[in-house]
């Protein structure tokens, strides 16, 4: 599948999380900050998601909702969190089905190449960035310039 980019409508689907089910659709009208990862509890992933427990504050400021997504399970994503006490809520695509629908699947490896979509109020795809290799990621800081240089919220 073609990958998702700017301006796309973002492709709408149900997980199961760390802090229960997830539905992109019921979030409508907010800013959804997704950010694809290759795994739990690997070496760049635990830093990304470590800083962000770290940047609690900041992380807490942005105007949007931050969700982690991620093949493997429900249980895998929870021993994650409780291992490192993030809190970033993480949200299981065990077939990887989300990811191939963005266009961010690397069907070899079977994870998703690391990835921030910024999903606007009305579902659109307001901001794309990835990371080559996966070997870097969006620091807090990234994500708030990004949510940052978004037109001012339009309401729904």
């Amino acid at each position: 599948m073609a990958s998702v980019n700017v301006g796309d409508l973002a492709p709408d689907f149900e997980l199961e999380g760390t802090d229960g089910p997830f539905s992109l659709a019921a979030l409508r009208g907010e800013r959804i900050v997704l950010l694809f990862y290759p795994g739990d509890d690997t070496t760049v992933c635990t830093k990304q998601f470590c800083s962000y427990r770290d940047d609690d504050a900041d992380m807490s400021g942005l105007k949007a909702k931050v969700v982690g997504i991620s093949t493997g399970t429900v249980g895998s994503k929870e021993a994650f969190t409780a291992k490192h006490g993030l809190k970033t809520e993480l949200l299981a695509d065990e077939d990887g089905a989300v990811a191939e629908r963005y266009g961010i699947y690397a069907k070899r490896l079977g994870m998703a190449k690391r990835t921030v979509f910024i999903v606007d109020e009305h579902g659109r795809i307001a901001h794309k960035h990835g990371n080559l290799l996966s070997l870097g990621f969006d620091d807090v800081g990234a994500l708030k310039s990004a949510l940052d240089k978004l037109p001012a919220a339009q309401p729904v």
